[in-house]
């Protein structure tokens, strides 16, 4: 289960503060069941829980099975939404090093860096240690088919997949919007493999689509699992919304008390995905109008050697979200030392996860007694069911929250705006 832990919170708010947030999270919970609230139309996130296409998933599993059995690299050409749902959960359920259960998954299309390009086509072109040629696949998803980051990537993907491979069609699949768009021109043109983004869920709200399912099935995970932990927890929420209200009105009476950061720590590496894609999540969500706090992402305890002392001592307008993990398995053992030159005698005998989970527990102590508010979301174990679950927590509650700032968590105005200086700068006809 996904449990919350909001003791360390609650201390810093008054009763009657959080008493009001809880009723205005209420409130604003029922806008979302209701479509009431600000940006009905881009609810499909919930939908698709209500009602599972399980013909869809058949249709995912089949095709990433088919891909696993063929390729030794498979490219997510993709930007914001369209792929940190899928690296979030690739991260926290497949090995650390090596490519697990599919092939090696490499990310494109999610910035313009010229010399990570020429690196990555150079290092497709090289042969395996063998000598043959690597065979490599592409998973482009643009619900235009015209962000620039990725279209860039794309084209050049694209042409050499071509030239290179005589089946370069099958090679392709493409994940877009039902109709128009340039994505769905190429796909008329060469015939390429599509899967539809729903034209009523929101870049940041698709993991649980094909934009995200496809790149998490081909690595080796298993989707059915991970869509159904969230059909769980939609199920669940619906008849007792309380934990969610609760972690949701914490929140709220935190940015009211004047909290404007939110830091997403896990002392996890393989959580840091999820940090990440939480990050544009709530970013994207409630960053209008001059409202909400800005999400930071902090990997334990790696950044306590780097920003810790200003976590510590700096300035009192953070609150800090943990993401925890408590029960893992026991890779590695402290064994003791003749002599005890390193001083670590004391940790014999304890696994990593052990000194790992104290580390925690002294960072948060230490946060909350130097005026830091911290809230703990707790993984039971990290697998697939636990993982679709906090997919659907996240995606809830930040449309909840965002309600209660009277602002829809659906939409980013705001991201147009570099893209109409960038355009004017580059000279882009009609810019």
């Amino acid at each position: 289960m996904i449990r919350f832990d909001h003791s360390s919170a609650h201390t810093f708010l008054e009763p009657d503060a959080l008493q009001k947030a809880f009723e205005q999270a209420k409130t604003a919970f029922g806008k979302v069941q209701s479509k009431t609230g600000h940006g009905p139309e881009w609810l499909g996130w919930r939908d698709i829980l209500s009602d599972p296409n399980d013909a869809l998933l058949s249709e995912v599993d089949s095709l990433a099975q088919s891909i696993r059995n063929d390729a030794d690299v498979f490219i997510v050409c993709g930007i914001g939404g369209s792929y940190l749902g899928a690296r979030a959960v690739i991260d926290a359920l497949t090995p650390h090093f090596g490519a697990g259960k599919g092939p090696e998954i490499i990310y494109a299309g999610h910035h313009m860096s010229g010399t990570y390009l020429r690196d990555l086509m150079n290092y497709l072109k090289a042969p395996k240690a063998d000598g043959s040629p690597k065979s490599v696949y592409v998973n482009v998803i643009s619900k235009s088919g015209t962000t620039t980051e990725t279209a860039l990537a794309f084209r050049v993907i694209r042409k050499w997949i071509h030239e290179t491979y005589d089946d370069a069609k099958k090679r392709i699949v493409c994940t877009t919007s039902q109709s128009g768009g340039a994505l769905n021109k190429l796909i008329d043109a060469n015939d390429y493999k599509k899967f539809v983004l729903p034209d009523d869920v929101g870049g940041r709200f698709s993991v649980l689509t094909p934009v995200g399912l496809l790149p998490i099935a081909v690595a080796g995970v298993d989707i059915r699992n991970l869509f159904y932990g969230a059909v769980s927890a939609y199920n669940e929420i619906e008849k007792n919304p309380d934990d969610l209200l609760t972690y949701a009105s914490t929140r709220l009476a935190l940015y009211n008390s004047g909290k404007a950061m939110d830091m997403i720590a896990s002392f996890e590496p393989e959580l840091g995905g999820m940090g990440g894609w939480m990050q544009q999540l709530f970013g994207e969500s409630e960053g209008k109008n001059g409202k909400g706090m800005f999400p930071v992402l902090l990997g334990f305890s790696t950044d306590l050697h780097s920003v810790g002392q200003m976590v510590q001592e700096g300035q009192r307008n953070m609150m800090e979200t943990f993401l925890v993990v408590d029960n893992a398995p026991k890779a590695i053992i402290v064994e003791e030392e003749d002599g005890d030159t390193d001083g670590l005698n004391y940790l014999a005998g304890k696994s990593f996860h052990e000194i790992n989970s104290k580390a925690y527990l002294g960072t948060r102590e230490a946060h909350v007694e130097g005026g830091v508010p911290c809230i703990s979301i707790h993984f039971d174990k990290l697998d697939e069911e636990h993982v679709g679950r906090f997919i659907y927590l996240c995606e809830i509650a930040i449309a909840v929250y965002v309600y209660c700032l009277d602002e829809n968590p659906f939409d980013q105005p705001g991201v147009e705006a570099y893209k109409k200086a960038m355009f004017r700068l580059l000279g882009k006809p009609g810019a």
